[in-house]
């Protein structure tokens, strides 16, 4: 008896059965991001963020960590967000940015102990905080009437006005009136330079364009002499990809447009370290934002560029220069993953250096031999690492270990299913926790959105949540994914339908003759163009193969989408014009076929989704309800195109585990839905 309790006092942790995947598991992981080397190449700061799913709140706190893993310290402790940490020149502070006084605001902190201190008071706020050179200025964007610039002051008083004034209004005289989650109201993004010692603000890009434009980037050279960014000038910039680089001399203000010649997006800039050249990421189709993305580099003294990705037939995804200038470091999408590839800028060999599922982040130590990345895979949830040239891995963070431990984080199976149209399809698997390949589970299709785009070797609670309440998950990239060559992502423009429906369907019939799938079993889902794809398939859903569907975000009624989304670019390239000059709103629109109507549909979008209105998604539920078909409607009224992660997306995946339980028939969901609505469901 006592040898027996002592062997399982020993052992039996090793045999402990690890508990399943939940919810709340999700929320008690932590995001490694934004990697920063250190002047002297030693350490690395990093911001680590945590989240608690029963309060709907976050936070982002900095640390730093010697080069091997050793050393590391927490840097800011506050119960507000401090992220984007950069280094100082003489590597001694870190400016950062923080939420704790004043809005959003950079401070900086000393690295060998002492308290941080408020650099900026700009009252839009700051993002993308950078340090100019060794002036000990820095530089920043925000949002600023053009009138006042960076005048504070003025920028204050119109902000007054607008919000304490009775009037509540949006007026516009052009297109791009509001952009994903707000509308313009006046506002552009500008670069403001700020001189703490003098206290003064100064406008780099005056005038009435964004600069850089949403999403976009800049970069300053390290003597702090030159800043480039991307920016849209097109007359009407709702129609155009054609962003362009821009070079500023920060002392004189003379600004040169780089890439005019070339008419479709130049954008996301970096300086080589002798600041003699900018790499940047450029296509070459004007109007198609998923054309093949490559890599380039701008010669400031010859005054010309070259495409240095030649060859490789995916896009880039990033890229970082070695630390002598000659090599860049570049990242790809390929079949799944982001590989990490390397170019010779002397001889123009490109090598791949090493695969290791989804690198988010890197830098490249100043040896140029080792690589830091924050990396994921389907079972392993973001950590930083150093990866060796020839791909060896050494994990510098342990923060999420307790759960990798305790719970059942589910691996992936990669198949090539053959579709009708004779192309294979690369699709991720998860099987569901203690799978029995004796049983027989329910099966979820999940479509991506993009449409351009792939999923990916990833860590997401969706490949997580689901198969840990009992099911198995397929991920499909079908015709128009990215990462298997620029034809197969193009197949997807002006044909909607056709090879994509024939790919999804070849995916589900296969995995449906299965021994551990249940074919009366089947749902699908689907975000965006994913969205879309699951109102399209409540039209056609033959022989009744999916017994529940999911649609987030989806476009239902294409001609009225075309006049309320703001990229007008994104449906003019893929559905082939407006829908006065092209047939295809009409063909491929979801709302013609609501006939044929009958699967149970949860329906769910974002009442600030610009980009996607939330108006098609009522449409969409109201065919639902007058055809009588089982459905049921969330509006995410504080959320766009994407929910809040903390304080909305427990509730979004609650939602379809009690939607797939009652029409699938997997585990329940753990809370009750109007108990959430009422903020009661989180009580432990």
């Amino acid at each position: 008896m006592k040898i027996t309790i002592l062997f399982l006092l020993l052992f039996g942790p090793l045999f402990a059965q690890k508990s399943a995947f939940r919810l709340d598991d999700l929320y008690k992981l932590k995001n490694i991001a934004d990697p920063q080397l250190s002047p002297d190449g030693k350490s690395v700061a990093f911001t680590v963020t945590s989240y608690n799913m029963y309060k709907g709140e976050r936070n982002s706190e900095i640390y730093l960590i010697n080069i091997d893993g050793g050393g590391l310290k927490r840097m800011t402790v506050d119960s507000a967000a401090d992220f984007h940490p950069r280094w100082s020149p003489d590597g001694k502070e870190l400016l950062f940015i923080s939420t704790r006084k004043n809005g959003v605001q950079a401070w900086k902190i000393p690295i060998n102990g002492g308290e941080a201190v408020r650099v900026s008071d700009f009252s839009g706020g700051v993002s993308n905080v950078e340090w100019l050179g060794k002036s000990g200025e820095i530089i920043f964007s925000s949002r600023v009437y053009p009138e006042c610039g960076a005048d504070d002051s003025c920028n204050k008083a119109i902000r007054k006005s607008v919000d304490n004034g009775p009037l509540k209004a949006h007026l516009a005289d052009s297109l791009l009136y509001r952009h994903w989650t707000n509308y313009r109201d006046g506002k552009y993004s500008h670069i403001i330079r700020y001189n703490p010692s003098s206290g003064t603000y100064t406008d780099l890009t005056p005038g009435y364009n964004d600069a850089p434009d949403m999403f976009g980037s800049f970069d300053v050279s390290a003597d702090g002499k030159y800043l480039c960014y991307e920016s849209n000038r097109h007359k009407n910039k709702a129609e155009s990809t054609d962003k362009d680089l821009f070079l500023v001399d920060i002392q004189t203000g003379k600004t040169i447009n780089l890439t005019s010649a070339n008419k479709a997006y130049d954008g996301a800039p970096k300086f080589s370290p002798d600041g003699a050249k900018i790499a940047y990421i450029t296509q070459r189709i004007p109007g198609f934002e998923s054309a093949l993305k490559k890599l380039a580099v701008y010669d400031l003294q010859k005054k010309s560029s070259r495409i240095v990705s030649a060859g490789i037939d995916n896009w880039v995804n990033d890229f970082q220069w070695g630390s002598n200038g000659d090599v860049l470091f570049f990242t790809i999408h390929e079949k799944g993953r982001f590989p990490l590839y390397g170019v010779n800028l002397k001889t123009g060999k490109i090598k791949k250096q090493f695969n290791v599922g989804t690198i988010d982040n890197f830098i490249v130590k100043p040896d140029s031999k080792t690589i830091i990345i924050t990396r994921r895979s389907v079972a392993e949830p973001s950590e930083l690492f150093s990866v060796t040239l020839n791909g060896k891995l050494h994990r510098l963070t342990f923060f999420n270990k307790a759960i990798e431990e305790k719970t059942d984080i589910r691996p992936a199976e990669e198949l090539w299913i053959k579709s009708a149209n004779g192309a294979k399809i690369h699709t991720f698997i998860i099987k569901p926790h203690n799978f029995d390949p004796n049983k027989k589970y329910p099966l979820i299709i999940n479509v991506h959105g993009g449409p351009q785009y792939q999923w990916m070797d990833s860590f997401r609670g969706d490949w997580q949540v689901y198969p840990g309440a009992g099911y198995i998950v397929a991920f499909p990239n079908p015709h128009g994914s990215t990462g298997y060559g620029q034809k197969f992502t193009d197949a997807i423009s002006k044909d909607w339908q056709g090879k994509v429906y024939e790919d999804v369907m070849a995916v589900t019939n296969y995995l449906a003759k299965l021994d551990y799938v249940d074919e009366n079993r089947i749902g699908a889902m689907g975000w965006s163009y994913g969205g879309y794809f699951m109102m399209w398939l409540e039209g056609h859903n033959p022989r009744n193969t999916f017994k529940a569907i999911v649609s987030m975000m989806g476009l239902y009624d294409l001609p009225a989408f075309y006049g309320a989304t703001e990229e007008l670019w994104f449906p003019e390239w893929d559905l082939g014009g407006a829908p006065w000059n092209s047939d295809l709103y009409e063909k491929y629109s979801p709302h013609n076929y609501t006939q044929n109507f009958s699967t149970p549909c949860l329906v769910i979008t974002g009442e600030k989704d610009y980009r996607v209105p939330y108006t098609q998604s009522l449409e969409f539920f109201t065919a639902l309800q007058k055809r009588g078909v089982a459905s049921r409607l969330i509006v995410f009224t504080n959320d766009g195109h994407w929910p809040d992660y903390v304080r909305s997306m427990p509730f979004y995946y609650n939602a379809h585990l009690d939607w797939f339980h009652k029409y699938l028939g997997g585990n329940k969901a753990p809370y009750d839905m109007k108990k959430m609505l009422q903020n009661r469901a989180f009580r432990k």
